[in-house]
């Protein structure tokens, strides 16, 4: 396999190679940087690129590793890091000129987390300003581009983390939703995106939009990929006043049981009042699908929506 086709694979593939040393992580940094390279100027997912940290890390890993020192998934890994997340050393400017020069003394949470797997960052990148906005334009640094159709909107605020992922400039990103900003870019971008249970995932050292509805997600090519992300992501922090302690465990064990028994409620007011005709068609056979497969789906009725109009 060309080190090029490694940065089409998915993160659960990329790992089990990394593991059984099939491919080295200075293989995989090479090949994502070179991707990077190819495809930013077209797709501006990047606010601030890190190659040099990313050739660093990537050969300190691959030592490790080869010294019999392997932490795990991540080890070795490069992943991309909205840029609403603090980096010591590295700025985080939260899409705006305000914060263009503010540089962290400290990580955020999972900033910390990712790098005790053995994870490295190798971007930081684009969103809207403060991540207040869903589309995925920024007067600053540009719109990013959807790498499907470079004329149309990637969604936003996490902007960046769904065109890298989607585009294969990194294997993994994470995201910030407070409204759909983890959720909005997946859809767009096609791939998966994970808004978890308030207070999974410490918001510490990350910039904040709503304190009461800030959520940290991780956005990438597969729901496994997803799920092996929120086992490094996932735990109690006092730092953040909204964490919870919640017992330690393996969220890939339930993927393969399948969504027989699950009751799946879908709205009646609202939801379709501004939906285009092949969104709907598309949300229609979803549903079918699952209720071939052995869930429940029914209308709900929630009148309380009417009191945000």
């Amino acid at each position: 396999m060309s080190q090029d086709d490694l940065t089409q694979l998915t993160f659960a593939q990329l790992s089990q190679r990394i593991r059984s040393k099939e491919i080295s992580p200075v293989e995989v940094a090479d090949a994502f940087l070179r991707r990077i390279e190819a495809v930013e100027p077209k797709l501006n997912a990047f606010i601030t690129r890190l190659d040099d940290h990313a050739r660093r890390s990537a050969a300190a890993a691959e030592a490790e590793i080869m010294a019999g020192e392997y932490r795990g998934p991540f080890h070795g890994f490069p992943v991309g890091l909205k840029d609403i997340f603090w980096t010591e050393g590295v700025r985080t400017t939260s899409g705006s000129v305000l914060d263009a020069d503010f540089v962290p003394s400290a990580d955020s949470a999972v900033a910390a987390r990712l790098q005790a797997a053995g994870a490295y960052c190798i971007g930081k990148l684009h969103m809207t300003e403060f991540a207040f906005d869903g589309t995925s334009r920024n007067h600053h640094y540009g719109p990013a581009r959807n790498p499907w159709d470079t004329e149309r909107m990637a969604g936003g605020s996490s902007s960046g983390s769904g065109v890298a992922v989607a585009s294969g400039e990194a294997p993994i990103a994470l995201g910030t939703d407070t409204g759909g900003s983890v959720r909005v870019p997946a859809a767009l971008c096609g791939i998966t995106g994970h808004k978890p249970t308030y207070g999974l995932i410490s918001r510490y050292g990350v910039t904040p939009l709503s304190w009461s509805m800030d959520h940290v997600g991780p956005l990438a090519r597969t729901v496994e990929d997803a799920a092996l992300a929120l086992n490094v992501l996932a735990g109690h922090d006092p730092r953040d006043r909204a964490s919870v302690e919640s017992p330690t465990q393996d969220y890939t064990q339930g993927l393969g049981r399948g969504v027989k028994g699950l009751q799946v409620g879908v709205p009646r007011e609202y939801v379709w009042d501004m939906v285009e005709p092949e969104v709907r068609r598309a949300f229609d056979e979803a549903m079918a699908t699952l209720g071939s497969l052995g869930a429940g789906v029914e209308e709900v009725s929630i009148p309380d929506l009417a009191l945000i109009n």
